[in-house]
C-alpha cells in the first residue's frame, strides 16, 4: 500500500487507513456507484469524500503501477495545483494506492465534502434557478482564466462543477479532477471545443458565447458555432457508440 497524504493532515493517516479498511459496508453512497465509487463518511466532524476508482484491466493495471500516475494521485496532485493557482476545490487530504505483482489494484482519493452546495447541472436545468445567468457567466470566466492558464479541464460537464454561494460571491468548485491536460498556450478553436461536454441548450450557449467572446475580444458568432458545432460532433459521436453497442448485444444473441 502506498498512502500520501496533504501535509498538514498527516494526523489522520491511520484514521483514514481504517475507514478503508470497511470501506465496502461503511459510509454514505453517492450516486449509484456503476462506475466510480463516491461515499462520504463524518469523521469526528469532519466530512471527508472517499472517491474509489473503477478497476482496471490487466493491461491498465500495469501501466498504473510502472508507467504513469493513477487517477487517484492525479486527482491529490492536481488539486493542489489548483488551489496553488487560486482556483477553487474541495480541500486534497490524500490518496491512497494498492498494487500486487502485476500492478495497481485499488486506488482512493481522499478530499473534504463540501456543505451547502449545488451541481452546475440543477443551475442549468432550472430556468428559475436564483442568479442563474450570473452563475453561468461566472462559470464562463473560471473556463477563460483555466485557458489562460494553459488548463485544459478535459471532464468539463456541469455535474463536475459544485456551486455554493458564500457572502455575495458564486464560487465554483471544480471536481472530478484526474483528467487535464496542459499547454503553453491553447488556441480559441480548442478553447470553444472545450464546451462539448457542457450542454447543447442554444440559450446556454449563447450566454457561454457571448460571455467568452467579451472576455477574449472576439465575436460572439463565432464563438457560438464554434460551440455549437462541438457539441453537436460530441452527440453524434455518442448516438454511434451506442448504436455500436446494440449491435454488438444483438451480434452475440
Amino acid at each position: 500500500m502506498k498512502s500520501i497524504f496533504a501535509e498538514d493532515l498527516s494526523q489522520f493517516k491511520y484514521d483514514i487507513l481504517r475507514i478503508l479498511e470497511n470501506f465496502k459496508n461503511d459510509g454514505t453512497l453517492i450516486g449509484n456507484g456503476s462506475r466510480n465509487i463516491i461515499k462520504f463518511f463524518d469523521f469526528n466532524g469532519l466530512i471527508l469524500n472517499f472517491k474509489s476508482f473503477k478497476q482496471h484491466n490487466i493491461i491498465n493495471r500495469h501501466v498504473y503501477k510502472f508507467y504513469r500516475k493513477s487517477k487517484a494521485r492525479r486527482s491529490f496532485e492536481y488539486a493542489h495545483l489548483l488551489l496553488s493557482k487560486n482556483y477553487y476545490t474541495p480541500k486534497p487530504i490524500a490518496y491512497v494506492e494498492n498494487h500486487d505483482f502485476i500492478g495497481l489494484t485499488s486506488s482512493f482519493y481522499i478530499s473534504e465534502q463540501l456543505k451547502d452546495s449545488w451541481t452546475l447541472t440543477e443551475v442549468l436545468g432550472n430556468h428559475s434557478f436564483p442568479d442563474r445567468e450570473r452563475i453561468i457567466k461566472e462559470y464562463t470566466l473560471l473556463l477563460y482564466r483555466l485557458h489562460n492558464d494553459g488548463i485544459q479541464f478535459l471532464d468539463n460537464s456541469p455535474n463536475n462543477f459544485l456551486i455554493r454561494k458564500e457572502n455575495d460571491k458564486y464560487c465554483i468548485y471544480m471536481v472530478d479532477l484526474n483528467r487535464m491536460n496542459f499547454h503553453e498556450n491553447i488556441p480559441l478553436d480548442k478553447r470553444l471545443k472545450n464546451f462539448a461536454r457542457l450542454t447543447t441548450d442554444p440559450d446556454i450557449i449563447k450566454i457561454i458565447a457571448d460571455e467568452y467572446a467579451r472576455l477574449s475580444n472576439n465575436s460572439p458568432e463565432y464563438c457560438s458555432k464554434k460551440i455549437i458545432e462541438a457539441s453537436n460532433k460530441l452527440l453524434l459521436k455518442r448516438k454511434v457508440k451506442k448504436v455500436l453497442k446494440l449491435y454488438k448485444r444483438v451480434i452475440k444473441i
